[in-house]
């Protein structure tokens, strides 16, 4: 004859459940471990863009602390102070801070991607002649002499293996070309903002 109990232990399975508010632990540690990449990601930083980010004095002592640090050891130990230190920001500083950096990581890329055009320009100038006349057509006032000597230079530099000297004098003067036309579309700006004021 079949057993009636049998299966059934007594007591509803409900009975012993407990409901948790908080966050699990493995959600804890996933909020702990991003707090601490954002306390890296701060730590490799230069200094100034350190100074000018919304945190406090405390965080950011403990991160140009950090930043000052040669040693392994130490400086594996201090990031993880710095780790504490971020886990004492509340969520509206921590949007901000995310925020600051993402803004930081878009003018990174608009930086490297100028100093591609840079040089793709300079292996242009290396190819053909006809890319420095493109380049006097576009800036009147650069020094053409200069730059056909660079050019050339540059080019024995490769053929003969030689320290890119001139290669790198190049790359500058072209900056500079690029940072002046910058500038000058600044001022031709406020020039057009003083007429519309006249």
């Amino acid at each position: 004859m079949p057993n009636p109990n049998r299966g059934s232990c007594g007591f509803q399975s409900s009975e012993f459940e407990q409901e948790y508010d908080r966050p699990s632990k493995s959600q804890l540690k996933r909020e702990m471990t991003a707090l601490q990449k954002l306390g890296e990601e701060l730590v490799a930083q230069p200094k100034e863009r350190v100074l000018r980010a919304p945190l406090p004095d405390d965080v950011r002592d403990a991160i140009l602390e950090c930043q000052r640090i040669s040693n392994h050891e130490g400086r594996r130990r201090q990031l993880q102070f710095v780790g504490k230190k971020m886990r004492t920001l509340d969520e509206n500083e921590i949007a901000a801070l995310q925020s600051t950096l993402d803004s930081w990581r878009g003018a990174s890329k608009a930086e490297a991607n100028a100093l591609h055009l840079l040089e793709r320009r300079r292996e242009k100038l290396l190819a053909a002649d006809s890319a420095l006349t493109e380049l006097l057509a576009e800036h009147p006032g650069a020094d053409a002499q200069r730059l056909r000597t660079l050019i050339r230079n540059a080019r024995r530099e490769q053929t003969e293996s030689k320290p890119p000297k001139a290669y790198r004098e190049i790359f500058q003067i072209l900056k500079q070309l690029q940072e002046g036309d910058a500038a000058g579309h600044g001022e031709t700006n406020e020039e057009s903002n003083d007429d519309d004021d006249a």
